[in-house]
């Protein structure tokens, strides 16, 4: 299984959701950059419900020794940055990221990249979930942004829609 990098909000949203255990159900041991963490860190400072990475035991935080390898993009935060170069240094690496800029970045180094959907589907694929319809609600319901379209290929991706 190749190296899986995550953006803060795929831990996010799925910890919400109550599926934060899909990562390591799918995936195994999953790589946090320092600012991924960090931005945890602030969050639950704020009283954002997110999860403590040192609490869990698959994932493993990482240093990024050479954060020039993506230099400071307009409009891109710290943690997509990190994640983004630590893909470059791990060729075959997944990462897993929700950002719209992040991803068309991720595209254009030619980068593996899935995000919070993508997980739910493969999770469905797989039969660790029952249904993706229900997980879209409570999504919606914490303003996690997806355009109705990219909502509606998923549904027909798993089965669960037109």
């Amino acid at each position: 299984m190749s190296e899986v990098i995550t953006d803060t909000s795929p831990i996010q949203y799925l910890h919400q959701t109550n599926f934060l255990n899909l990562l390591p159900a799918l995936y195994g041991q999953i790589i946090m950059p320092q600012a991924v963490a960090d931005e945890l860190a602030e969050g639950r400072s704020q009283g954002v419900l997110l999860p403590d990475p040192d609490s869990l035991s698959w994932i493993t935080l990482r240093q990024v020794s050479e954060p020039i390898l993506v230099p400071d993009l307009p409009n891109i935060g710290k943690g997509e940055r990190e994640v983004l170069s630590l893909a470059l240094m791990m060729p075959d690496a997944l990462v897993i990221l929700d950002d719209a800029l992040a991803r068309n970045y991720a595209r254009q180094l030619d980068l593996a990249f899935t995000g919070t959907l993508g997980v739910l589907l493969k999770a469905k694929q797989l039969g660790h979930v029952e249904s993706i319809a229900p997980i879209l609600d409570q999504l919606n319901a914490l303003n996690f942004r997806v355009a109705q379209s990219t909502a509606a290929a998923v549904l027909k991706l798993a089965n669960e829609g037109n």
